[in-house]
């Protein structure tokens, strides 16, 4: 087994061994069985991420797990740093600096910057938010490429199928199991098609139980994006100009975001070096 990363404030019922498909299974609110020598119930999820290790990935049901004693200082949300999701429409990877140089050439648009309520940066301030959001514990992002562009052209770059990005991150510290999600689909010509969908739905399966979504109100695609995935106006804002929309994952949301991303393939990712399958 691999060396355990600590995830705090996140929650799921089992961790399924990747490698052999087996799954170990809390069985309480409080409390758990069968797992590693040392834990102690902490509110916490255990999620490894290499090959052959345990991931919280499609669990069945949600509860608080544990962490290891002595390892909180490890927690953070980087759960895709070493993860690929490919689906039909897009591949997710992580954000690298592979991908900045066209990240920054998309963030000098007037649009996006309206879009995404971002100021523009210089090309070392995007160095710089890359850093972050590798590394940063309260963050998760991913890179959208364009699955068929990426897998049926020889030689195709990442960088050359980028699409977009979609975003998750923890905004409330009272409420672990809330998670802000963004999705931009910088590409006009890949608008409209369902990849900003496909990869929200797989953010969706990241182990939380309440997601927001902060939509500008003129952003009228996004808002019935958000709201064909079941997701619900709670608040406007006149000030900001902008709708958040909310999701709770109850039991019956659980199943059907199962049903939607049962196509999407889990793959170790190594900086710079995805190749098509």
């Amino acid at each position: 087994m691999g060396a355990l990363e600590i995830r705090l404030g996140t929650w799921c019922l089992g961790l399924r061994n990747r490698s052999s498909g087996e799954w170990t299974e809390g069985t309480g609110r409080n409390g758990a069985q069968a797992w590693p020598p040392g834990v102690g119930v902490k509110d916490c999820l255990i999620i490894l991420n290499q090959p052959g290790s345990l991931s919280c990935k499609n669990f069945w049901s949600l509860y608080p797990l544990e962490c290891l004693e002595g390892k909180n200082d490890a927690a953070t949300m980087r759960l895709n740093q070493n993860t690929m999701l490919l689906g039909k429409k897009v591949v997710l990877v992580p954000y690298t600096s592979e991908h900045v140089p066209r990240y920054h050439e998309w963030m000098k648009s007037e649009e996006l910057q309206r879009l995404t309520a971002s100021e523009p940066l210089t090309l070392e301030q995007e160095y710089a938010m890359q850093r972050s959001w590798r590394e940063d514990a309260d963050k998760c992002t991913f890179i959208v490429l364009d699955a068929e562009k990426w897998q049926t052209q020889p030689g195709a770059t990442e960088e050359s199928c980028m699409v977009g990005d979609v975003n998750l991150f923890l905004t409330d510290l009272e409420d672990p199991t809330l998670g802000e999600i963004e999705v931009m689909i910088a590409e006009p010509s890949c608008r409209g098609k369902g990849l900003g969908t496909e990869a929200v739905l797989a953010m969706l399966s990241y182990g939380l139980t309440k997601f927001e979504a902060k939509i500008g109100q003129e952003n009228e695609p996004s808002i019935r994006m958000f709201q064909k995935l079941h997701f619900e106006q709670v608040a406007a804002s006149s000030v900001f100009q902008e709708v958040t929309l909310r999701l709770t994952v109850s039991e019956s949301e659980h199943q059907w975001l199962l049903e939607q991303t049962s196509h999407v393939e889990e793959k170790p990712y190594r900086d710079g070096s995805a190749e098509p399958c």
